[in-house]
C-alpha cells in the first residue's frame, strides 16, 4: 500500500520497514477487513495472496482450537502426526516424495538453495551455482535477497551472497549464456508475482526441463504465492504442465498461519542430519491448519471456482482497461495484474483505499490483485466496480 509516514507517536516502536496508512485494522471476515474506526473494505490483498480462504474462515479457527488443546510443538527433534499427515498428503497430491516445512517462503527458499548446494557436492562434483532471473523476488533473507533480481537489491547488504548467474525470463539464450561448468540448478517462479504478474511462457519451462535433464541440472519452482490454488490448480506446475524436480510453498499452504514448505524429489532428497532444521519446523498447530486449508483447496469443485472467479476479474478487467485506454492484463487463476501506461499506480491504490477496496501497486505504473480463492461473484463485480471509480481521474492520462 502506497502512502506517506504518519508522525504518529503510536507506531514509534514499529521498525519502520515499508509505509503504511494510519488506519489499523481490527477485525476481517471472508474477503472484508474492518479499521478500529469500523470502516470496511473489500480486501483484494488478502496478506499478500496468503488468506487463501479470506479472513478468519471457521475451518482455520476449529483446526487451530482443536489441535492447541493437544500439541503445540513437541520439538523438531520428535515426530508429531500433523506434520506426518501434512507431508503424505502434499507428496501424494504433487508426486514429490520428501518435504520439510518452514515458518515463510523465504524459509523454504533458502532451504532450496541449500539442497541443490548439497546435491552439487554430492552429485556434481561441488557445482554450486544456481541461474535466477531478473525481476525474480525469492525472499529476503541474505541468500534469497541474491537470488532476487530486484533492482538495487545488491547495493543493500554488501558483501552478498556470491553464487547466482541472472538470466531473463522467456529467453533461453540468457539462460545459456548464464550456465557454467558450476552451474547446479535453475531457480524461478513460474509466473513472477512481484515482478507484476509476469508469466513464464510453457514453451520456456518445457525448454528449461529439457536442458536441465540434458545438462544434469535441477529445475526448482518458487511457488510460494503461485501455488496452493492460486492459478486455479493446486500447483503452478499443473497448470503450465512442467513438473520440476524442487518445489517450494508457502503462503496460501497456511491459509494465513505462517507455514511454508520444501519438497523435493527422491534423487535430490540429499539432506542428511545436521543440513537443515528450525525451531519451528513442522510444529502441529500450523500443520494441523495447513491439512485444512489443502483438504479445502485440492476440492475439484473449489478449483474449478478459482478458474470461474478468474476468469470475471480478468474479462472485467480488460474491460476497464479497454474503456480507460490502459495497459496489458495480465494473469491466471485469481492472480491478475494491469498495466496502466504511466507511473500513477500508488495513487490508484490510495484512490482505491479512500474508495473501500484494498490492492497493491506490484510496480509504479502496474496494479496487483490478490482476492481470496473462494471470492463470489458479487464480490469480483463489487471489487471492479469500485477500481473504476479510483480509475476515473486517471482517464487523461
Amino acid at each position: 500500500m502506497q502512502t506517506t509516514t504518519v508522525p504518529d507517536p503510536q507506531f514509534r516502536h514499529l521498525m519502520q520497514v515499508t509505509a503504511r496508512p494510519a488506519s489499523i485494522f481490527v477485525r476481517g471476515q471472508g474477503a472484508w477487513l474492518w479499521d478500529e474506526a469500523g470502516r470496511r473494505y473489500l480486501d483484494w490483498l488478502q496478506g499478500w495472496a496468503v488468506n487463501s480462504l479470506g479472513h478468519s474462515p471457521e475451518l482455520i479457527s476449529r483446526a487451530l482450537q482443536e489441535q492447541s488443546t493437544q500439541l503445540l510443538t513437541p520439538s523438531p527433534a520428535l515426530y508429531n502426526l500433523p506434520s506426518l499427515r501434512l507431508a503424505a498428503s502434499l507428496c501424494e497430491l504433487s508426486g514429490f516424495d520428501q518435504v520439510f516445512f518452514g515458518s515463510t517462503g523465504a524459509e523454504a527458499n533458502e532451504g532450496a538453495i541449500k539442497l541443490a548446494r548439497k546435491w552439487g557436492r554430492v552429485a556434481r562434483g561441488g557445482a554450486y551455482e544456481i541461474v535466477t532471473f531478473a525481476d525474480a523476488f525469492h525472499g529476503r533473507n541474505l541468500a534469497t535477497m541474491a537470488a532476487s533480481g530486484k533492482a538495487g537489491w545488491d547495493a543493500l547488504f554488501p558483501p552478498n551472497v556470491p553464487g547466482f548467474a541472472k538470466a531473463r525470463l522467456n529467453d533461453l539464450d540468457s539462460v545459456l549464456a548464464a550456465l557454467s561448468p558450476r552451474s547446479v540448478a535453475i531457480l524461478l517462479e513460474p509466473v513472477q508475482g512481484e515482478a507484476g504478474v509476469r508469466p513464464a511462457t510453457p514453451e520456456f519451462l518445457r525448454a528449461l526441463r529439457r536442458l536441465c535433464d540434458e545438462r544434469g541440472l535441477l529445475l526448482m519452482f518458487d511457488e510460494v504465492q503461485t501455488g496452493c490454488a492460486r492459478l486455479g490448480e493446486l500447483f503452478g506446475f499443473q497448470h503450465f504442465g512442467v513438473e520440476p524436480d524442487v518445489l517450494t510453498l508457502g503462503k496460501g499452504l497456511g491459509g494465513g498461519v505462517p507455514i511454508s514448505a520444501l519438497l523435493a524429489r527422491a534423487h535430490c532428497s540429499v539432506f542428511e542430519h545436521g543440513d537443515q532444521g528450525g525451531t519451528y519446523a513442522g510444529n502441529p498447530l500450523m500443520c494441523a491448519v495447513a491439512l485444512a486449508v489443502l483438504d479445502r483447496l485440492r476440492q475439484p469443485e473449489f478449483l474449478a471456482g478459482v478458474r470461474t472467479q478468474g476468469a470475471r476479474l480478468g474479462e472485467g478487467l480488460r474491460e476497464l482497461s479497454a474503456r480507460h485506454g490502459l495497459g496489458e492484463v495480465r494473469g491466471h487463476g485469481l492472480l491478475w495484474a494491469l498495466e496502466l501506461g504511466h507511473d500513477g499506480a500508488g495513487a490508484v491504490v490510495e484512490r482505491c483505499r479512500e474508495q473501500g477496496l484494498l490492492i497493491n501497486a506490484a510496480r509504479p505504473h502496474c496494479l496487483r490483485f490478490m482476492p481470496r480463492l473462494d471470492s463470489t461473484p458479487e464480490e469480483i463485480d463489487q471489487g471492479l466496480r469500485l477500481l473504476e471509480r479510483a480509475l476515473a481521474p486517471g482517464e487523461a492520462h
